[in-house]
């Protein structure tokens, strides 16, 4: 596998911080819109993101976190290159739930149309107050669908309604309110908002952690009693682990865990 640091994109910039990968999307001038070639060098990012990485931050370069599909490669295309959008697009958010490392999307503006949605799929958000989030693919005769998918796991049903059907931007404040954002801060925050969350995480063992976020993501569209029996098998098999045993054998001595992966 070619490691993301080694290889060279054009629609995105990659660096290690440490445990932590950033991705950046880098399209300033089209505002981060998702074109297929974009879509797939996110894919193959995360795709190539080694073990060692325990956590990546996501952000947008320019005005706009990410402004949706881009528009300039959708008017007078076939069905099947929609298609093929789509589908892409549909990896990529697969992708970012099912990788290890918890995903932090960080938001300094404008996240409209599909750019909603990849903000709704990462793990956490952490944004501006200058941040505004938007589903406004009515207002051009493409309805945001597959937004749809993220926003409603994300945001309740009235109000995931409302942005699908009006377009209107929701701020940073009213994000986090409906659940979309976890942390709202003063724009010269973010980057140490962001990076302390980060380090909050990488705290844990990131075995344990990769365990739990794949966890999460079965676990929520189960039936309460279905969603039990899996995340107990879950939570026995976890106990087993060499982290576990040291993490609670710590507690109880009242020490800093040495984490073994394993």
């Amino acid at each position: 596998m070619i490691e993301a640091e080694q290889q060279t994109y054009e629609n995105i910039l990659f660096e290690r911080d440490g445990a932590v990968a950033r991705i950046t999307m880098n399209r300033p001038d089209k505002r981060n819109a998702l074109s297929l070639s974009h879509m797939e060098e996110l894919i193959h990012a995360l795709k190539s993101i080694g073990e060692d990485t325990q956590i990546v931050v996501l952000s947008g370069n320019g005005p706009a976190f990410c402004a949706g599909h881009d528009l300039s490669e959708m008017v007078g295309r076939d069905a099947g290159f929609y298609r093929r959008t789509f589908d892409v697009c549909t990896e990529l958010m697969t992708v970012i739930q099912a990788i290890p490392q918890p995903v932090i999307a960080k938001v300094h503006s404008i996240a409209t149309a599909a750019g909603c949605q990849l903000a709704a799929t990462c793990d956490l958000v952490v944004a501006s107050e200058e941040a505004r989030f938007a589903t406004p693919g009515v207002k051009i005769g493409l309805f945001c669908s597959t937004p749809m998918v993220a926003l409603s796991r994300a945001v309740g049903q009235k109000k995931s309604m409302e942005m699908l059907l009006t377009g209107d931007f929701v701020g940073a404040n009213e994000a986090k309110d409906i659940g979309l954002v976890n942390k709202v801060v003063p724009a010269d925050g973010l980057d140490d908002a962001t990076n302390a969350l980060a380090e909050k995480i990488c705290e844990a063992s990131p075995l344990v952690v990769g365990v739990g976020k794949q966890a999460f993501y079965r676990q929520i569209e189960m039936p309460t009693g279905q969603a039990y029996s899996y995340t107990k098998e879950v939570m026995s098999f976890n106990a087993t682990f060499a982290d576990a045993q040291e993490g609670m054998s710590a507690f109880l001595e009242k020490r800093k865990p040495e984490w073994r992966g394993r």
